[in-house]
């Protein structure tokens, strides 16, 4: 059955591309992106692949959290469970910990197993994501090594507004928020608070698999204020709480407070520097009803950057920037819960050249450097577009990444679960990537249609190597034994152990086609395929074929409008090397968007529109018991009072 709607969709796209409607313009190719080049430039003009989701589409999709996004959204992003139901994200044959996750520009603190809190990120708050695929620590430093996920929050462009949003969906989830937001002369001022929450799913005697009930609380101050043309200020502050429902006599809560600053000075039209400090601190916890509550995790990191940025003419722009980092880890899983800190500091450079009026070049290098172990490491990228002609474009890149040891890989000790040591590993290596990617890109009124490969030679990986202290003859054993003797000699020789390593190398390559279609008379389509292969099937679980696909129709009146559509994801068979897989499936989601008086909203949903439920529940199998409803609700104040006086959906 999901076959044969997958079938009828790109048929019906299909005979769409043949149908002669009135020529519209691909709205996203002019969208303003940052992400790629650390300037602003137009999709269109940036030589280095870049994905844009933005505002309308966050809003038809619902999502609660970043993660739901991505599945929807993006081809090849799948969310796995890991220890505990924690997600874990396999992205196009990386995983978690080599995708960067950034707001606004800067980077989350806090992971559990490899993975950031994806529900720190209030989608209410979103303007827009930029994805960029592949390698980028000449821009970003550590972790950027598959990738880069940069989401961009929301300024207040009115006078004033007040936004209010529910939602109601299965297992009793809820979503409350709002935002009041004010822009009076040069000063400007947003609150923005959310809170959501849903019961424990019930898989069926499933006990290996569970999905936990929760609370979150997300709530956000942003001020700005523009003292001249010269110079401007702009600060922010964000608590968050999340509260996991682990069993009848314990919550897992998790814990956030950020609060950043930063200055912009303008000199000119040619000469601006930008002055920023981040502090984040995440706190992990175990509430145990009407007795205590037990602190096991904290990471907190200060960050320093200056960044400035010279514009030679129209043609050449330079930017040259620099970041001091303090990380500081304290977690049950060191020796006597002990804390440990790390400090890194790096320079980069960046040009970007208009050679030509076809042609587009974007070249960088990063220099880094850590405190523990004394690991450096220089980076480097180079970015080509040629315009062949106003519909089509070449691009091709190289860019290298890489990722240092965390101070858990390092200094990791402890008992897992009374059975199995974990150890860190203090002579570990830094992860290297070296991306190669090629694409081009037709656009001619209503259509979009681009092809991209790309190729990644990922060395020094690191991931813990498990064994048997019963198994004397293995010469990492006998290694393992000699160097931690001191650790180990209470050890019983049936413990099992782990000790991280940097693995062998991998190689991973992959096709990407993408297909967009906007008409003038409302009907929007896309598809979305990546083929991934990875040269060592045991190293990870990436699917070969991922697949997103959505239609669309928007129709609006005076005062009333609906968009209804319907998509899906499609992920295919995954095999290991020892004979065990994973089925494939998909799952497709109607969802009926109405506009009433261009103030309201209303969003009904049916998710798993065709009823997939896994044949047995794993790790890498979706969350879902079936067929789901959902009903949400917006209300934009400003646009509701001014709706007749051009205010727009």
């Amino acid at each position: 059955m999901n076959r044969i709607v997958l079938a009828f969709v790109l048929t019906a796209f299909s005979n769409l591309a043949m149908a002669q409607f009135d020529r519209d313009s691909i709205n996203e190719i002019d969208e303003v992106v940052v992400t790629a080049t650390r300037t602003f430039k137009t999709l269109k003009d940036v030589p280095i692949i870049t994905r844009v989701v933005g505002a309308d589409e966050i809003k038809r999709t619902d999502a609660t959290n970043l993660q739901d996004l991505l599945q929807q959204e993006i081809p090849g992003a799948e969310f796995s469970y890991t220890m505990g139901s924690q997600p874990s994200l396999s992205f196009q044959g990386f995983s978690g910990k080599d995708v960067l996750f950034l707001v606004d520009g800067e980077r989350l603190a806090g992971e559990t197993l490899d993975n950031v809190d994806f529900t720190r990120i209030n989608m209410d708050d979103v303007e827009r994501i930029e994805i960029v695929k592949g390698a980028s620590s000449s821009l970003y430093g550590s972790n950027a090594v598959g990738g880069v996920v940069n989401v961009i929050t929301k300024k207040p462009q009115q006078p004033w507004n007040i936004m209010l949003n529910a939602k109601y969906g299965a297992h009793n989830e809820q979503r409350y928020g709002g935002t009041a937001a004010f822009k009076i002369k040069k000063f400007t001022t947003s609150t923005n608070v959310q809170k959501s929450s849903s019961d424990a799913i019930d898989f069926k005697n499933q006990s290996a698999y569970k999905a936990y009930g929760y609370n979150t609380w997300n709530i956000k101050e942003k001020l700005g204020f523009k003292f001249n043309k010269h110079f401007n200020l702009s600060g922010h502050a964000s608590y968050f709480l999340r509260e996991r429902d682990y069993s009848e006599t314990q919550i897992n809560r998790f814990r956030d407070f950020t609060g950043g600053l930063k200055g912009n000075i303008m000199f000119n039209y040619e000469n601006n520097i930008e002055l920023s400090f981040l502090y984040d601190q995440y706190d992990k916890s175990d509430y145990y009803y009407e007795q205590y509550d037990i602190l096991d995790y904290r990471n907190v990191q200060h960050t320093f950057r200056a960044l400035y940025t010279h514009q030679f003419n129209d043609d050449l722009n330079v930017i040259v920037g620099a970041d001091a980092v303090r990380d500081y880890l304290k977690t049950y899983q060191f020796a006597d819960t002990c804390g440990k800190h790390q400090y890194s500091a790096d320079l980069f450079s960046q040009v970007d050249w208009n050679i030509t009026d076809k042609w587009n070049a974007v070249g960088g290098v990063r220099y880094d450097h850590f405190s523990v172990n004394n690991n450096h490491h220089v980076t480097g990228k180079l970015g080509l577009m040629c315009k062949l002609n106003e519909n089509v474009r070449l691009r091709g890149s190289y860019a290298g990444g890489f990722r240092a040891p965390t101070l858990k890989e390092t200094g990791q000790e402890f008992l897992m679960g009374g059975f199995m040591y974990i150890y860190g590993n203090k002579e570990l290596k830094p992860e290297i990537s070296n991306n190669f990617q090629l694409s081009a890109e037709y656009s001619k009124g209503v259509f979009d249609f681009s092809v991209s490969g790309f190729y990644n030679m990922f060395d020094n990986r690191i991931s813990t190597r498990y064994d048997s202290l019963y198994f004397e003859g293995n010469p990492i054993t006998r290694q393992f034994r000699k160097t931690h003797a001191d650790k180990l000699k209470d050890c019983d020789k049936r413990d099992s152990y782990a000790i991280y390593e940097n693995m062998e190398d991998l190689q991973v390559t992959g096709v990407n086609i993408d297909l967009k279609a906007n008409f003038k008379c409302g009907v929007k389509a896309s598809l979305a395929y990546v083929y991934t292969h990875e040269s060592n099937v045991n190293s990870g679980s990436t699917r070969p074929h991922t697949a997103n696909a959505k239609l669309e129709y928007r129709h609006d009146w005076k005062n009333y409008g609906f968009n209804i559509g319907i998509s899906g994801r499609y992920l295919s068979r995954l095999d290991y090397g020892d004979d065990s897989s994973y089925e494939d499936y998909s799952i497709w989601k109607l969802s009926l968007m109405q506009y009433i008086c261009k103030g309201i909203s209303a969003n009904f949903s049916v998710d798993n529109l065709f009823n997939y439920v896994p044949k047995s529940y794993s790790v890498v199998s979706p969350s879902t018991t079936g067929t789901s409803f959902s009903l949400s609700m917006a209300v934009d104040l400003y646009k509701l009072i001014h709706r007749n006086d051009g205010a727009s959906n």
